[in-house]
């Protein structure tokens, strides 16, 4: 199952601030991969760098899977599917599949081992495999509600310290994992380091995920008048994990313009700046927010990812 959204007849004019010539008519096409995943971890990278050359041939000049795209999700398992960034096979292979389909890849997350720790992280690498973000999830899963669903990331997990953004063809772009889309702090510091889109790879669940994956992601979009995209996994009825899937996007009004269901699939859509712009002069809150009376500031330490 795939879905679209309409294109513009012209690049913006942001998206020549870094030349590329692969940037074709309508702004940046994204496709969302919603991944099965499996018990299998070479299966799991195998379809995953298929994927991403399939998404090519479709147009995409970035390419986004979903959390957990290459081990299945549960604290049982973080471990024993753990490698590290950038040098484990995972990695190795969203390297090779950016190189050769020559797009962006947001590698969903992992499981990372670094030293004693694990993380759960996201990698982005750009047309050339170069390796420009790197996002461990900042907020951990730790819920329970009753009759429903007790689950604890902390048990297994450490969390990450650092807000994460990136730029693909003149877009900044904001990266959070699953449960940090709950954090609308965390977004606006995002925001005001000029990103015009947000992409969160999560794996919300039965339970969560008919009553808060939309509303969050559409939240998000609206308030701070940016594009989101969330990327989930497909939903396997037989996992011991149970994802709610429905990966969308969603623009700058709250709208969501695409969306996937519950099985394995592509979400095609395009990233226009102009309903961002467009809205941003019409309900102006960014100059009208009252920051003599309140902000948001950051106190995080900031990675940067050097390339040749």
């Amino acid at each position: 199952m795939s879905a679209s959204t309409s294109a513009t007849d012209a690049v913006h004019p942001r998206f020549l601030e870094k030349p590329v010539v692969n940037v074709g008519v309508g702004g940046l096409k994204v496709v969302l991969v919603q991944l099965a995943v499996g018990m299998d971890k070479h299966q799991n990278v195998t379809e995953a760098v298929k994927q991403i050359h399939l998404a090519k041939a479709n147009g995409a000049h970035l390419v986004a899977l979903p959390e957990f795209f290459n081990a299945p999700y549960g604290t049982k398992y973080f471990a024993k599917y753990a490698e590290s960034v950038p040098d484990g096979e995972s990695c190795l292979a969203l390297k090779r599949a950016a190189q050769e389909a020559g797009v962006y890849v947001v590698g969903g997350t992992m499981p990372e081992r670094c030293g004693d720790k694990l993380y759960n992280t996201c990698t982005v690498w750009d047309c050339a495999g170069d390796l420009v973000a790197q996002h461990r999830k900042v907020h951990l899963f730790d819920i329970d509600i009753p009759g429903k669903i007790r689950f604890k990331e902390s048990d297994v997990l450490t969390a990450g310290d650092s807000i994460t953004t990136f730029d693909c063809y003149g877009v900044k772009i904001g990266l959070g994992i699953c449960y940090d889309l709950r954090f609308f702090e965390m977004a606006q510091l995002m925001a005001k380091e000029g990103c015009s889109m947000l992409i969160y790879p999560g794996a919300f669940n039965m339970a969560t995920g008919p009553c808060h994956w939309e509303l969050l992601g559409r939240a998000r979009a609206n308030d701070l008048q940016l594009w989101v995209a969330l990327v989930s996994p497909a939903r396997d009825a037989a996992a011991d994990y149970v994802a709610w899937g429905h990966s969308m996007l969603i623009n700058p009004w709250g709208a969501v313009v695409a969306e996937l269901d519950e099985k394995p699939g592509q979400l095609c859509g395009t990233v226009d700046l102009d309903p961002l712009e467009q809205v941003r002069s019409q309900i102006p809150i960014r100059a009208q927010r009252r920051t003599d009376l309140y902000d948001t500031v950051s106190y995080t330490k900031r990675t940067i990812i050097l390339t040749d």
